[in-house]
């Protein structure tokens, strides 16, 4: 079935959380607006999935900080504000053999496995790291680098070498010390009287947070077409005429894209070369998420860091200690996730054959876990999961504008110095949507 072709104010490529809050300002703007998305729902890598049984949840992972500033606003505005929860946060790190608890000052002081003045360089480096105040000075340097004279290499290779390591794999000696910078310094204002750390939660997932945005798109005037990869573009000069589907040419005034780069460089493949390597030059990894439904829990801890060698996930994350397995049929819900070059052998493993390669690993975590808990599982793979910044990332991350009058680009990639996440998503939608013709929230 071919739809008939029609000239739409803006087309966005991408029904992620950018590409959506650009739509729904734009729509709301009283703007004619069309969404282009590859896969079946909205979401991008917040889309949610359900088991057999019903139960709905992330294909990867998600939650917001309490300190995330973006995400309830637009909530609110939706009128589904009793659908978030606030929730402390129970974390942990496994090393040697054992689970250490380290959501408090307190617990950090208890880490044995570091000897007593390492304890307190690690629970100082918060501190250091808020003296920091413009994130251009490090970027020259590497984590390590950075990090290492700060906190002493003791607490450097067992705290945190592990964690960058299971996050950015091959590339692990390749990161800029901003990305570890800003994570610490956000993570230290989440922080309550305690010292205990706040997360947010949309109950049933982001997916539907996003759903709703998509639904209130179309209850504007919005077209939104799922099922519908963008193959290329109809050029002219410096302007785009249309974005090619399998189904037709899409025609549009405006044009937004929100794919990773290496997608964008297929889509304009016509564009100037020198642009198309500005695009190739940055560097991605895939993630490969298991997700199971347990019918027993693995422990009380919401994230566990593993910074035991050889374990090749980021962490263990049990959803359910975050929130509560009542609203998940009482199943127990666990992500296990891995970042990972997609020439890794592991990438192109079949699901049963990545299950079999994971469940050992988890097993000798947890010595009382059997694989009859499993009562389900499924396997998601990202292959543009988290952009790497290397050092001078922002002297060669390319800009928003294009080599087309009348087309930007917005990607999880340009929200540097901060790192991906929901939040910033919805922050960058909104400022391309006042960029194509929309007035700022609140605005007239």
């Amino acid at each position: 079935m071919t739809h008939p072709t029609t000239a739409y104010d803006t087309a966005i490529v991408g029904a992620g959380f950018t590409g959506l809050v650009a739509g729904l300002r734009l729509a709301q703007a009283g703007k004619k607006v069309i969404v282009l998305e590859s896969d079946s729902s909205a979401g991008g890598l917040a889309g949610t999935f359900d088991f057999d049984d019903g139960v709905r949840i992330e294909k990867f992972y998600h939650h917001w900080f309490n300190n995330d500033a973006f995400v309830p606003k637009l909530v609110e505005e939706l009128g589904l504000s009793d659908l978030i929860l606030t929730l402390p946060s129970r974390t942990g790190m496994y090393y040697n053999g054992r689970l250490w608890r380290l959501s408090t000052p307190l617990d950090v002081l208890r880490f044995s496995p570091l000897p007593f003045v390492d304890r307190l360089r690690l629970g100082w480096l918060v501190f250091q790291v808020r003296k920091v105040k413009d994130w251009k000075e490090i970027e020259h340097l590497t984590i390590r680098e950075w990090l290492e004279p700060l906190c002493g290499k003791k607490v450097f290779e067992l705290v945190w070498e592990p964690l960058i390591r299971s996050k950015f794999s091959v590339f692990a000696e390749d990161i800029n010390a901003v990305w570890f910078w800003k994570k610490l310094v956000l993570r230290g204002s989440t922080r309550d009287t305690k010292g205990g750390e706040q997360l947010a939660y949309f109950r049933g997932g982001f997916g539907r947070l996003a759903e709703a945005i998509a639904d209130r798109i179309v209850s504007l005037g919005g077209e939104i077409r799922y099922n519908t990869p963008v193959t290329g573009a109809v050029t002219e000069g410096n302007r785009i005429q249309a974005l090619q589907t399998p189904n037709d040419d899409v025609q549009a005034s405006n044009f937004l894209l929100t794919p990773s780069f290496k997608i964008i460089a297929r889509i304009l493949k016509d564009a100037p070369r020198a642009w198309i390597d500005s695009l190739e030059r940055v560097n991605y990894l895939g993630n490969v998420c298991l997700v199971m439904e347990l019918t027993h829990s693995l422990s009380d801890t919401y994230w566990i860091n593993v910074n035991d060698p050889g374990f090749p996930f980021v962490g263990v994350i049990e959803h359910t200690n975050l929130d509560d397995s009542s609203h998940y049929a009482g199943r127990h819900i666990v992500f296990l996730s891995r970042y990972l070059a997609t020439s890794d052998a592991t990438w192109s493993m079949s699901d049963d054959e990545y299950l079999a390669f994971a469940l050992p690993h988890l097993e000798r975590m947890f010595p009382k876990f059997r694989r009859d808990w499993i009562k389900e599982f499924r396997i998601w793979r990202a292959d543009y999961a988290q952009p790497v910044t290397e050092r001078g990332y922002s002297k060669y991350v390319p800009a928003e504008e294009t080599p087309y009058e009348n087309a930007l680009i917005s990607t999880m990639a340009q929200i540097y110095p901060e790192d991906r996440g929901t939040n910033y998503a919805i922050r960058e939608g909104q400022r391309m949507a006042e960029r194509l013709g929309a007035p700022a929230p609140g605005g007239h």
